[in-house]
Formats: structure tokens, C-alpha cells, sequence
């Protein structure tokens, strides 16, 4: 299992590929229309990725594609999910 002293230890290169990895993987989370807790805990079930990862990788997602986050998360509440847009990040 990885954790964040282990991404550290790995180098840039490496560290670099592993979080192009989780960004993937969070993308694939996106099409089955998970929210960040549910990712968060499918990376951790079934690819012992630790929540705080996915969890920093997400927020940055978001911060990079706010509209789409803004859409993803309108949808999500058209579809009667619960949305907390705080929790979110997105506004």
C-alpha cells in the first residue's frame, strides 16, 4: 500500500506517474457519477490508494476544471443525489 511517505521516497518521476495514475482512475470514479467520498473509498477498496491521495488529487482536479465540477455536481443534483458543493470545493 502507498502512502505519502512512500510517494515521497519514490522520486519526481515516479511520483508524477502515480498521480497521472489516480487522475485516471478518479476520471473512471467520474463516469459512474461517484461523488469524492465514494471515489475516495473505491480507489482505497480496490487499489489501495489512501483516501487522503485521492482525496488531494481530486481537489486539484477541481480547481483545474471548476466549470466542469460546477456542471458534474449540478447534474448529480438534478439526478437527487446530495450534493454538499462545500465539501466539494466547487461553488
Amino acid at each position: 500500500m502507498i502512502n505519502l511517505n512512500t510517494l515521497r521516497r519514490m522520486g519526481d518521476s515516479s511520483a508524477a506517474t502515480y498521480v497521472r495514475m489516480v487522475q485516471y482512475l478518479i476520471e473512471k470514479c467520474l463516469v459512474f457519477h461517484m461523488d469524492r467520498l465514494e471515489c475516495a473509498d473505491a480507489l482505497f477498496k480496490h487499489a489501495n490508494i489512501q483516501p487522503v491521495i485521492t482525496t488531494t488529487v481530486w481537489k486539484e482536479l477541481e480547481k483545474e476544471n471548476r466549470d466542469f465540477f460546477n456542471t458534474y455536481f449540478a447534474s448529480m443534483e438534478q439526478d437527487g443525489r446530495v450534493v454538499d458543493v462545500d465539501d466539494n470545493g466547487c461553488s
